[in-house]
């Protein structure tokens, strides 16, 4: 490759025709483009024939290693310019309109007002400008919404204003938050599980303790697990055992019983299910069984 510029067109072609099974592979794109630029002006390529044109170009292709496509674009510059070079020129950038002053402005605007939509942040830039005369707000005065959610992603925002939301509680449609009203009837349950715990590595049993609130009346079951599987029979067994028809379903807001499946097993039983307070569980079943073995 170092002198193969200096071929003719005769040896060129020879080149192509013998070498089918020979690849070259560029080392550089500097030096691929010297090398095609050098090729080009000891062949002559402007004054060459159409023939001779295709010829020079098949054989840049297979000592670069470049397509044809790329290969025609380097001739063009060559034929353009009379070198072939790397294009070192920047593309063209607007020039940014607001400073870095301006996004941390805004971003004490936002923590002063607890980030508030672009509208209205935007009437408060506004304000700041026109009808305070504040001279920092200028630029930011014009801005536009959409703008102001851009700079609000910016890097330099983010540092400056650091937005920290409390974790929210999940709402859940399946049963009413309140407690209990029996009113002198039975047929009122609160209900609860506790897990009697763990001997040696084994898990133990899970109690499901349901208490009318009238009559007190008491059924307790065990269960080797909480799970819809395991827990919908016990619940079926405990529900028959009480000589009353049962109205009302209490319960923590854990998911062994806040959940679709036991909220369709009492909504076909016509059974009116209730929920405590977050942070309140003690307010739905008051009976332990004793631990131990």
């Amino acid at each position: 490759m170092a002198v193969g510029e200096k071929l003719s067109l005769e040896q060129m072609q020879a080149f192509l025709k013998g070498s089918g099974e020979v690849r070259f592979e560029a080392q550089g794109q500097v030096g691929v483009y010297g090398w095609v630029s050098q090729t080009l002006r000891e062949q002559d390529y402007r004054h060459l024939p159409r023939t001779g044109k295709g010829l020079v170009k098949r054989y840049i292709s297979k000592m670069t290693g470049l397509r044809r496509a790329q290969v025609t674009r380097l001739v063009a510059r060559y034929a353009e310019a009379g070198d072939v070079k790397r294009k070192t020129e920047r593309r063209h950038q607007f020039a940014s309109r607001y400073t870095r002053a301006d996004i941390e402005l805004l971003a004490q605007v936002d923590e002063a007002h607890e980030t508030l939509s672009g509208p209205a942040t935007l009437k408060i830039l506004y304000r700041g400008y026109h009808n305070f005369a504040d001279a920092r707000y200028e630029r930011l005065s014009s801005i536009s919404v959409a703008h102001i959610y851009n700079l609000r992603k910016d890097r330099f925002y983010r540092e400056r204003r650091i937005n920290i939301e409390k974790t929210r509680p999940t709402k859940i449609a399946i049963g009413e938050r309140r407690k209990p009203q029996p009113e002198g009837r039975p047929g009122y349950l609160r209900i609860d599980t506790v897990h009697q715990g763990d001997l040696d590595g084994v898990k133990g049993v899970y109690y499901i303790n349901a208490v009318d609130e009238v009559t007190q009346w008491q059924v307790v079951r065990a269960t080797g697990q909480i799970s819809e599987a395991w827990l919908i029979p016990v619940l079926g067994c405990i529900l028959e055992q009480f000589p009353f028809r049962i109205l009302g379903f209490h319960s923590d807001n854990g998911s062994e019983f806040i959940n679709h499946t036991v909220s369709a097993l009492l909504n076909k039983l016509l059974i009116d299910q209730t929920k405590s307070r977050p942070g309140a569980p003690t307010t739905t079943g008051w009976w332990r069984p004793r631990m131990g073995r």
